[in-house]
Parts: C-alpha cells; sequence; structure tokens
C-alpha cells in the first residue's frame, strides 16, 4: 500500500455567517474555486494532473446545490477533465473527504487528489434542505427511537450534564479558545494557511477580549419548556459563547501519493497515517469522538501519549470537554491555536480547515503526530492521525 501525503493545505479566513458579515457577499462555489486556485498556485501544480476533487458541504441545496465542487473547479480555472463530487457526512464532510481522498491514494485509484470543503451560512442557512413539515427521518427511526431525537443544542446540555460541566468551565475553555486564536494571529501562525478574500483578510469571529466573566453574561441559547420538562438534569448552560458560531468559509487540502510527490518535487507535509469512523449514541449525538479516538489509535498503533497536537472541533465546549474526561487528554495539546469556538465552524469546510491548521501547526511546533476528529450530527465521528515526514 503506497504512503498517501499532503502536500499544500489552505483556507479563506472565516467570515461570521449572517447578512452583512465579510464572506456573506461571495457565493459559496466561489469560496472553493479561491481555495482551489490558492491550492495550485501555492504549490505550482498543474491541475490538470489533478485525478479528482472531493469536497464537503453540508447543506446541499440553493447555492450550494448540484454538486458544489464540480462547479467551484471550473469556476477555478481547472480543466474540465478534472471531475469532482461532494459528499455529506454532515459536520465532518470534509474530513471525510480528506479519508476518501487519502484512502484513493494509498489504494492506488489516484495519484493526486484535492480534499476540500464549503459553507455559505450566510446564503444557506442550516435546515435549508429541510422543508417546513417536512420529516427527513422516517418512521423507522420513530419506531427505533420512540422517546424521539433532539437538536444538537440539546444534545450538547445533556453532555455537560452527563458529564457535569459547569457553565464555568465551559465559559473558560470558550475564552481560552479566543485567546489562543487571538494570539496565533498576532504571531503571524495562520499567515501560512489563510488566502485572503475580498479584502478579507483575518477570520471575523475572533473576540480576542472575551473572558469568561463577560461569557457568563449570556443566557442559555437552547432552553425550551418542553425539553425541560423531558430532561429535568439540564442546568442550561450552553450559550451563544460556548457553541460555534455559524459562518462561512472554505477550504482545500492537495493530497498525493509519495512517488508523485517525488516525482513533482513537491514537498509533504504530513503523512495520512490511519483513519477512523464510528457511529454512536444519536440522541446524545455528538459524543462519537470518543470512539473513533479510541478507534484510530488502536489501529495506529499508538496511545494518546504518543499524540502530540491534537484537533478536535469545539462544536460546542461541552463536546471537547467530555471527550478530554473520557480520553485524559492534556489540553496544552489541544486547539493550540483556538479552535471553531472563535475561528469559526462554516460546516462543510470545518473539516479540511481543522487539516490545514493542523498540518501546518505540527511543522511549526516539530510535531511528530497529530491526531484530528470531529463529531458530527447523528451521532457519528471521523477520526485521523497525521504524521510528519
Amino acid at each position: 500500500m503506497r504512503d498517501a501525503v499532503i502536500v499544500e493545505a489552505v483556507r479563506t479566513p472565516v467570515g461570521r455567517g449572517r447578512p452583512g458579515g465579510a464572506l456573506a457577499h461571495v457565493h459559496p462555489v466561489e469560496l472553493l474555486a479561491h481555495t482551489l486556485r490558492a491550492l495550485a498556485d501555492r504549490s505550482g501544480v498543474d491541475p490538470a494532473l489533478v485525478d479528482d476533487v472531493i469536497g464537503g458541504t453540508v447543506d446541499q441545496v440553493g447555492e450550494q446545490a448540484v454538486n458544489t465542487t464540480r462547479y467551484a473547479v471550473l469556476s477555478a480555472g481547472y480543466p474540465e477533465s478534472v471531475p469532482a463530487t461532494t459528499v455529506d457526512r454532515q459536520c465532518g464532510s470534509s474530513q471525510q473527504a480528506v479519508h476518501f481522498a487519502a484512502q484513493g491514494v494509498m489504494a492506488g485509484a489516484y495519484d493526486l487528489v484535492v480534499a476540500c470543503g464549503v459553507e455559505s451560512m450566510s446564503r444557506v442557512p442550516m435546515w435549508s434542505n429541510v422543508l417546513d413539515g417536512t420529516d427527513p427521518f422516517g418512521p423507522g427511526i420513530a419506531r427505533r427511537y420512540p422517546q424521539g431525537l433532539v437538536p444538537q443544542g440539546i444534545s450538547a446540555e445533556l453532555i455537560a450534564a452527563k458529564w457535569s460541566l459547569t457553565r464555568a468551565r465551559m465559559d473558560e475553555f470558550a475564552a481560552r479558545s479566543h485567546h489562543r486564536a487571538a494570539t496565533a494571529w498576532e504571531r503571524g501562525r495562520f499567515d501560512v494557511e489563510v488566502a485572503p478574500l475580498d479584502g478579507v483578510a483575518r477570520d471575523e469571529s475572533v473576540r480576542p477580549a472575551t473572558t469568561p466573566e463577560i461569557l457568563a453574561g449570556l443566557k442559555p441559547a437552547y432552553y425550551d419548556p418542553a425539553y425541560a420538562e423531558r430532561f429535568p438534569e439540564i442546568e442550561w448552560n450552553v450559550t451563544a459563547g460556548n457553541a460555534s458560531p455559524v459562518n462561512d468559509g472554505a477550504s482545500a487540502v492537495l493530497i498525493a501519493s509519495a512517488e508523485t510527490a517525488a516525482r513533482l518535487g513537491l514537498r509533504p507535509l504530513a503523512r495520512l497515517h490511519s483513519f477512523a469512523v464510528t457511529g454512536d449514541d444519536p440522541l446524545l449525538m455528538l459524543t462519537g469522538v470518543i470512539p473513533a479516538t479510541e478507534k484510530v489509535l488502536r489501529r495506529a498503533g499508538l496511545t494518546l501519549a504518543d499524540i502530540d497536537l491534537f484537533e478536535v472541533n469545539e462544536a460546542f465546549a461541552s463536546v471537547v470537554l467530555a471527550w478530554q474526561q473520557e480520553t485524559g487528554a492534556d489540553l496544552a495539546k489541544v486547539n493550540v491555536d483556538g479552535g471553531a469556538l472563535a475561528l469559526g465552524h462554516p460546516l462543510g469546510a470545518s473539516g479540511t480547515r481543522l487539516t490545514t491548521t493542523l498540518v501546518h501547526s505540527m511543522r511549526e511546533r516539530g510535531a511528530r503526530y497529530g491526531l484530528q476528529t470531529m463529531c458530527e450530527a447523528g451521532g457519528m465521528a471521523n477520526a485521523m492521525i497525521l504524521e510528519a515526514v
């Protein structure tokens, strides 16, 4: 089996996902096309050599419908001969794109492939693909889970209750995410990974002045009397401050076989070492990162102590803190340049955004192993391990 290596990784700055956000004026196809052009420009690779482009998008409707990735490839100026497909594993869509791309290289199906993702939550709000009054689950789910499933915010509250995570602890974690992200920008750590777009050069959701005290003043974001009666254990500690915002952005990584990288004179940034994907309780929904981490470490033949850096998607502070309690990971190694609570969470783009940040952070810090994992709607999670070359 061949080695698959990352040879370039780039992302847009992340804008706030609302009217008037820094990137709200940019069509999602153009957001993604911008990263594809930047990927070719920075690597010097002729796009005609790309065997496939695999992109992640969650709300595949409206301006993000009809295989967004294919039209981004064409808008970016790649030859018409370069194919593309768009996948959906919810928040982990573009991380799954990385898995598929790397596995294709390792199996010999690809020599050079792009994994990427995009989401414009300003232009295509979350759940735009679920029409009013429709049931996206069907009668079989109702029979299997007669108690009913819940929105992600309620799942985040249930996780906080199950792992006894206080409001103060979650707010402290969120404030630290903002401080780490602000420090990373101040020290130029993101310069190597961000391709400015239309005059926007920095992530818009980072709030350097945020403190736990400021966050403590926010009201619960998901309180509902019906859920309060159904789940009396919930203390309603999840707020807009310790949950990820809605955002616009895109990201992309270029993956090659080790032989192709050498032939083209490309410098590998990291080797894609091991992969895992798993399902978990769809009621808690966001806890899949715990078994996914265990699974990928087992497949890699590594232990938690072998991992130098972690990227764990900060969909909610409660998710990362519950994962940390279960795994025992050192939070000093987790999301060292901030996470989605500060940088933002443009759903389909977040997987390759985390990969982009992780691979550059590993090189800057001299890390050997990095582990990335993401929780996903429906009770799933992806995990993968990168190794320095």
